[in-house]
Protein backbone atom coordinates (compact mmCIF):
# COMPACT_ATOMS: atom_id res chain seq x y z
CA UNK A 1 0.00 0.00 0.00
CA UNK A 2 1.46 3.72 -0.66
CA UNK A 3 0.67 5.22 2.42
CA UNK A 4 -0.81 9.43 2.05
CA UNK A 5 -1.77 11.73 4.32
CA UNK A 6 -5.24 13.89 3.83
CA UNK A 7 -5.52 17.00 4.69
CA UNK A 8 -9.08 17.99 4.78
CA UNK A 9 -10.97 21.52 3.12
CA UNK A 10 -11.93 24.41 5.92
CA UNK A 11 -14.92 23.19 8.07
CA UNK A 12 -15.43 20.14 6.66
CA UNK A 13 -13.69 16.95 8.92
CA UNK A 14 -12.00 14.21 7.43
CA UNK A 15 -14.85 12.03 7.46
CA UNK A 16 -16.45 13.75 5.19
CA UNK A 17 -14.40 12.18 2.35
CA UNK A 18 -15.00 8.35 3.49
CA UNK A 19 -16.03 7.93 -0.23
CA UNK A 20 -12.82 9.61 -1.79
CA UNK A 21 -10.83 7.55 0.97
CA UNK A 22 -12.32 4.05 0.34
CA UNK A 23 -12.05 4.45 -3.46
CA UNK A 24 -8.08 5.34 -2.80
CA UNK A 25 -7.70 2.30 -0.58
CA UNK A 26 -9.28 -0.08 -3.45
CA UNK A 27 -6.53 1.47 -5.22
CA UNK A 28 -3.60 0.69 -3.08
CA UNK A 29 -3.47 3.56 -1.15
CA UNK A 30 -3.41 3.49 2.65
CA UNK A 31 -5.24 6.92 4.01
CA UNK A 32 -4.48 8.50 7.35
CA UNK A 33 -5.89 11.55 8.10
CA UNK A 34 -6.46 14.67 11.22
CA UNK A 35 -10.24 14.71 11.73
CA UNK A 36 -10.53 18.52 12.46
CA UNK A 37 -7.77 21.04 12.04
CA UNK A 38 -7.25 23.98 14.27
CA UNK A 39 -10.03 22.30 17.03
CA UNK A 40 -6.77 21.09 19.59
CA UNK A 41 -5.53 24.12 21.77
CA UNK A 42 -2.16 22.69 21.37
CA UNK A 43 -2.14 23.82 17.94
CA UNK A 44 -4.52 27.25 18.14
CA UNK A 45 -5.10 29.10 14.83
CA UNK A 46 -2.73 32.32 13.99
CA UNK A 47 -1.78 34.24 11.54
CA UNK A 48 -0.30 32.66 8.59
CA UNK A 49 -1.25 28.92 10.28
CA UNK A 50 2.43 28.29 12.28
CA UNK A 51 0.58 25.90 14.57
CA UNK A 52 -1.67 23.63 12.41
CA UNK A 53 1.10 23.42 10.17
CA UNK A 54 3.22 22.06 13.00
CA UNK A 55 0.37 19.81 13.55
CA UNK A 56 0.13 17.79 10.42
CA UNK A 57 4.00 17.87 11.06
CA UNK A 58 3.86 16.18 14.03
CA UNK A 59 0.97 13.73 12.73
CA UNK A 60 3.10 13.36 9.90
CA UNK A 61 6.16 12.34 11.50
CA UNK A 62 4.42 10.37 13.85
CA UNK A 63 2.80 7.85 10.59
CA UNK A 64 7.14 8.03 9.61
CA UNK A 65 8.14 6.70 13.16
CA UNK A 66 5.82 3.61 12.74
CA UNK A 67 6.24 3.10 9.27
CA UNK A 68 10.25 4.30 8.22
CA UNK A 69 8.30 5.66 5.15
CA UNK A 70 7.82 9.14 3.59
CA UNK A 71 3.89 9.87 3.09
CA UNK A 72 2.20 11.39 0.24
CA UNK A 73 1.21 14.66 1.72
CA UNK A 74 -2.62 15.37 0.14
CA UNK A 75 -4.99 18.17 0.57
CA UNK A 76 -8.30 19.88 -0.36
CA UNK A 77 -7.84 23.80 -0.07
CA UNK A 78 -7.00 24.43 3.16
CA UNK A 79 -6.30 21.56 3.52
CA UNK A 80 -3.55 21.68 0.47
CA UNK A 81 -2.49 24.56 1.88
CA UNK A 82 -0.69 23.03 4.80
CA UNK A 83 0.19 19.86 3.53
CA UNK A 84 2.37 22.42 1.17
CA UNK A 85 4.01 24.04 3.67
CA UNK A 86 4.24 20.72 5.87
CA UNK A 87 6.52 19.10 3.04
CA UNK A 88 9.06 22.94 2.58
CA UNK A 89 9.27 22.84 6.37
CA UNK A 90 10.10 18.77 7.03
CA UNK A 91 11.31 17.74 3.70
CA UNK A 92 11.82 13.73 4.88
CA UNK A 93 8.66 13.45 5.84
CA UNK A 94 6.58 14.17 2.35
CA UNK A 95 7.33 11.83 -0.74
CA UNK A 96 5.67 14.29 -2.85
CA UNK A 97 2.54 16.81 -2.57
CA UNK A 98 -1.12 17.32 -4.46
CA UNK A 99 -2.93 20.43 -3.74
CA UNK A 100 -6.63 19.62 -4.71
CA UNK A 101 -8.16 22.95 -5.63
CA UNK A 102 -5.87 24.77 -3.41
CA UNK A 103 -4.40 27.57 -5.56
CA UNK A 104 -1.44 29.28 -4.09
CA UNK A 105 -1.49 33.14 -3.15
CA UNK A 106 1.32 34.97 -4.36
CA UNK A 107 2.64 37.90 -5.78
CA UNK A 108 0.64 40.99 -5.42
CA UNK A 109 -2.54 39.17 -4.49
CA UNK A 110 -0.55 37.63 -1.37
CA UNK A 111 0.62 41.59 -0.75
CA UNK A 112 -2.91 43.10 -0.98
CA UNK A 113 -4.28 39.75 1.05
CA UNK A 114 -1.45 40.83 3.91
CA UNK A 115 -2.71 44.75 4.23
CA UNK A 116 -6.40 43.76 4.09
CA UNK A 117 -5.52 41.27 7.58
CA UNK A 118 -3.89 43.88 9.12
CA UNK A 119 -6.31 46.20 8.79
CA UNK A 120 -8.98 44.01 9.62
CA UNK A 121 -10.90 44.38 6.43
CA UNK A 122 -10.44 41.10 5.27
CA UNK A 123 -13.60 39.81 8.12
CA UNK A 124 -15.48 41.56 6.08
CA UNK A 125 -14.38 40.20 2.49
CA UNK A 126 -13.20 36.72 2.98
CA UNK A 127 -15.45 33.53 3.51
CA UNK A 128 -15.24 34.03 6.94
CA UNK A 129 -17.72 36.54 6.65
CA UNK A 130 -20.05 34.21 5.73
CA UNK A 131 -18.87 31.01 8.02
CA UNK A 132 -18.99 33.86 11.18
CA UNK A 133 -23.02 33.56 11.46
CA UNK A 134 -23.61 30.40 9.52
CA UNK A 135 -26.50 28.24 11.15
CA UNK A 136 -24.91 25.56 13.00
CA UNK A 137 -28.22 23.72 15.03
CA UNK A 138 -31.13 22.14 13.33
CA UNK A 139 -33.95 19.98 15.33
CA UNK A 140 -32.72 16.56 13.99
CA UNK A 141 -30.18 15.11 11.97
CA UNK A 142 -32.43 14.61 9.06
CA UNK A 143 -33.44 18.20 9.43
CA UNK A 144 -29.46 19.03 8.84
CA UNK A 145 -29.48 16.58 5.73
CA UNK A 146 -32.42 18.42 4.30
CA UNK A 147 -31.49 21.83 4.75
CA UNK A 148 -27.58 21.62 3.24
CA UNK A 149 -29.63 19.22 0.75
CA UNK A 150 -31.42 22.34 -0.66
CA UNK A 151 -28.21 24.36 -0.35
CA UNK A 152 -26.83 25.74 -3.94
CA UNK A 153 -23.39 24.62 -2.67
CA UNK A 154 -24.31 21.11 -2.06
CA UNK A 155 -27.04 20.62 -4.22
CA UNK A 156 -24.11 18.24 -6.39
CA UNK A 157 -22.46 16.45 -3.63
CA UNK A 158 -23.20 12.67 -3.92
CA UNK A 159 -25.85 12.00 -2.12
CA UNK A 160 -23.13 9.39 -0.08
CA UNK A 161 -21.06 12.27 0.55
CA UNK A 162 -23.67 14.55 2.26
CA UNK A 163 -24.89 11.53 4.15
CA UNK A 164 -21.22 11.29 5.40
CA UNK A 165 -20.98 15.28 6.38
CA UNK A 166 -24.04 14.64 8.14
CA UNK A 167 -23.33 11.74 10.02
CA UNK A 168 -19.55 13.09 11.13
CA UNK A 169 -19.98 16.50 11.16
CA UNK A 170 -22.65 16.94 12.66
CA UNK A 171 -23.48 15.83 16.52
CA UNK A 172 -26.41 15.69 19.06
CA UNK A 173 -26.19 17.96 21.81
CA UNK A 174 -28.53 18.45 25.00
CA UNK A 175 -31.32 15.93 26.18
CA UNK A 176 -34.90 15.46 25.50
CA UNK A 177 -37.07 18.39 24.15
CA UNK A 178 -33.77 20.61 24.31
CA UNK A 179 -31.85 17.97 21.94
CA UNK A 180 -30.46 19.78 18.87
CA UNK A 181 -27.98 18.47 16.37
CA UNK A 182 -24.87 20.31 15.52
CA UNK A 183 -22.29 21.23 13.69
CA UNK A 184 -18.85 19.87 14.68
CA UNK A 185 -16.67 21.79 13.01
CA UNK A 186 -17.21 25.59 15.11
CA UNK A 187 -17.74 28.45 12.85
CA UNK A 188 -15.31 30.59 15.03
CA UNK A 189 -12.31 27.97 14.34
CA UNK A 190 -13.62 28.28 10.58
CA UNK A 191 -13.86 31.82 10.44
CA UNK A 192 -10.12 32.53 11.96
CA UNK A 193 -8.70 30.04 9.61
CA UNK A 194 -10.22 31.98 6.58
CA UNK A 195 -9.17 35.03 7.97
CA UNK A 196 -5.76 33.95 9.15
CA UNK A 197 -4.81 32.32 5.45
CA UNK A 198 -0.49 32.69 4.90
CA UNK A 199 0.45 35.62 2.32
CA UNK A 200 3.64 34.39 3.29
CA UNK A 201 4.08 31.47 0.87
CA UNK A 202 6.67 33.12 -1.59
CA UNK A 203 9.12 34.14 1.46
CA UNK A 204 8.37 30.20 2.87
CA UNK A 205 9.47 28.54 -0.46
CA UNK A 206 12.61 31.23 -0.96
CA UNK A 207 13.47 30.09 2.36
CA UNK A 208 12.29 26.56 2.55
CA UNK A 209 12.88 25.29 -1.02
CA UNK A 210 10.56 22.39 -1.91
CA UNK A 211 12.31 19.02 -2.36
CA UNK A 212 9.64 16.93 -3.82
CA UNK A 213 7.07 17.08 -6.70
CA UNK A 214 3.78 18.71 -6.26
CA UNK A 215 0.85 18.36 -8.77
CA UNK A 216 -2.75 20.39 -8.48
CA UNK A 217 -6.03 19.12 -9.19
CA UNK A 218 -8.48 21.80 -9.84
CA UNK A 219 -12.15 22.12 -10.81
CA UNK A 220 -13.08 23.60 -13.93
CA UNK A 221 -16.07 25.63 -12.20
CA UNK A 222 -13.93 26.71 -9.12
CA UNK A 223 -14.42 30.32 -8.27
CA UNK A 224 -11.82 30.20 -5.92
CA UNK A 225 -8.78 29.71 -8.73
CA UNK A 226 -10.51 32.53 -10.55
CA UNK A 227 -9.92 34.58 -7.63
CA UNK A 228 -6.49 33.69 -6.67
CA UNK A 229 -4.98 33.32 -10.09
CA UNK A 230 -2.45 30.11 -10.99
CA UNK A 231 0.90 31.81 -11.36
CA UNK A 232 2.65 30.40 -8.63
CA UNK A 233 0.68 26.96 -8.73
CA UNK A 234 2.00 26.60 -12.06
CA UNK A 235 5.57 27.37 -11.10
CA UNK A 236 5.57 24.88 -8.62
CA UNK A 237 4.14 22.28 -10.04
CA UNK A 238 6.14 22.52 -13.08
CA UNK A 239 3.07 21.60 -15.38
CA UNK A 240 1.95 18.82 -13.19
CA UNK A 241 -2.05 20.17 -13.34
CA UNK A 242 -4.76 18.67 -14.48
CA UNK A 243 -8.60 19.68 -14.50
CA UNK A 244 -11.40 17.91 -13.54
CA UNK A 245 -15.42 19.27 -13.98
CA UNK A 246 -16.96 20.60 -11.22
CA UNK A 247 -16.85 23.35 -8.07
CA UNK A 248 -14.47 23.95 -5.73
CA UNK A 249 -15.70 21.07 -3.93
CA UNK A 250 -15.60 17.91 -6.44
CA UNK A 251 -14.03 15.63 -4.42
CA UNK A 252 -17.86 15.80 -2.59
CA UNK A 253 -19.04 16.19 -6.10
CA UNK A 254 -17.39 13.50 -8.16
CA UNK A 255 -15.71 11.78 -5.35
CA UNK A 256 -14.58 8.23 -7.76
CA UNK A 257 -13.25 10.61 -10.21
CA UNK A 258 -11.40 12.81 -8.07
CA UNK A 259 -10.05 9.32 -6.39
CA UNK A 260 -8.98 8.49 -9.89
CA UNK A 261 -7.45 11.67 -10.48
CA UNK A 262 -5.61 11.64 -7.55
CA UNK A 263 -4.44 7.93 -8.22
CA UNK A 264 -3.08 9.05 -11.67
CA UNK A 265 -1.15 12.23 -10.26
CA UNK A 266 0.46 10.29 -7.08
CA UNK A 267 1.63 7.70 -9.56
CA UNK A 268 3.25 10.08 -11.64
CA UNK A 269 5.00 11.14 -8.54
CA UNK A 270 6.05 7.98 -7.47
CA UNK A 271 9.92 7.02 -7.72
Amino acid sequence: MTPLIFSHANSFGASTYAVLFDSLRARGFSVDAIERFGHDAKYPVTDNWPHLVQQLIDFAQARFDATGQAHFLVGHSFGGFVSLMAAAQAPHLARGVVLVDSPILGGWRATTFSVMKTTQIVGAVSPGAVSRTRRNSWPSQDAAFEHFRHKKAFAKWDERVLRDYIAHGTHDEGKGSDKKRMLSFDRAVETQIYNTVPDNLDRLLKRHPLKCPVAFIGGRSSVEMKQVGMGMTEKVTKGRIMMLDGSHLFPMEKPLATAAALEAALRNMET
